[in-house]
């Protein structure tokens, strides 16, 4: 009787734990989306810093070149003076272990051209789609697609 209560109690802490840490990780790769909608906030920044382990990784390509995060916030400061309105908006997630998926919306209007286009006064709506890697709560490794091909025909006009 007490074995079976003993296993009953320790099959309630391994659910409970599973599904604590399954919260925890959609909550930590949630802060890349805060920065991503509000890149020249310090407390995103630090937030972001927190989330992430100090040798996080973005990848974007097969390049073999993997974007650190001081590379990434240098980025993000420069999308805060382009893009002042950027938005970052989460649609969907979805979480298989210490793996987080999302699909997002970005959207924005920049002040200057971008990728050499100039928009002249118009933004852009587009889809993207992200991997997040996470090892011990902290997000390790992100591997990004951004259809940034539709943003330029949108601030092109075409």
């Amino acid at each position: 009787m007490q074995i079976t209560r003993f296993l009953g109690a320790t099959a309630v802490a391994l659910v409970a734990t599973t599904t604590s840490v399954f919260a925890d990780n959609k909550e930590t790769v949630s802060v890349l989306y805060d920065l991503l909608s509000d890149p020249g906030n310090a407390r995103q920044v630090e937030a972001f810093q927190s989330a992430t382990t100090e040798g996080w990784e973005s990848i974007g390509d097969y390049s073999g070149k993997a974007k650190s995060r001081e590379a990434f916030l240098g980025q993000m400061g420069g999308f805060a003076q382009l893009i002042p309105d950027i938005d970052w908006a989460i649609q969907d997630m979805h979480e298989d272990g210490d793996t987080v998926i999302v699909r997002s919306r970005a959207t924005g209007t920049p002040v200057a051209p971008f990728f050499g286009v100039d928009g002249e006064g118009r933004g852009f709506d587009i889809l993207t789609i992200d991997i997040h890697e996470l090892e011990n709560g902290k997000i390790t490794r992100t591997y990004h697609v951004e259809d940034w091909s539709t943003a330029l025909r949108q601030l092109s006009g075409k």
